[in-house]
């Protein structure tokens, strides 16, 4: 049996020296290798957002710790400023008392307010030495 002479085995491409692609692959190629290279570059630039973003975020932690450092602090200071304007309170109304005791002749109250008195002062320069 005779074959073709028209008709041939062909090798598989990998075997063969390479074939030349034909204008619409070469076309083809050509878009692909662009869409490649868009993504590449688009790939670039997502890395430095996300750095930048992450650069960002250390940034905001910061200064939110820092706020908070703040925050902390004011709530020491106002804590300790109402502390010591209820102690100015409670010292104002034993003076008043302590003048009316001896407005009214009572120094025997006017000595316990007095002697009240000293001991909350003493208690008060005690607790800023402590402290």
């Amino acid at each position: 049996m005779k074959c073709n002479p028209s008709f041939a085995f062909r090798q598989p491409l990998h075997l063969t020296a390479r074939a030349m692609p034909s204008p619409r692959q070469k076309r083809r190629l050509k878009k692909l290798n662009g869409r490649i290279r868009k993504l590449k570059s688009d790939m670039v630039g997502i890395s430095e957002q996300q750095k930048d973003i992450k650069e960002g975020q250390r940034q905001v932690r910061e200064k939110f710790e820092a706020v908070e450092s703040q925050y902390d602090q004011l709530r020491k200071e106002t804590n300790q400023i109402m502390q010591q304007s209820m102690n100015t309170q409670i010292r104002l109304a034993l003076m008043f008392q302590i003048l009316k005791a001896r407005e009214n002749q009572e120094h025997d109250k006017a000595a316990q307010l007095t002697c009240a008195l000293r001991e909350l002062i003493a208690r008060e320069n005690q607790q800023r030495s402590v402290v």
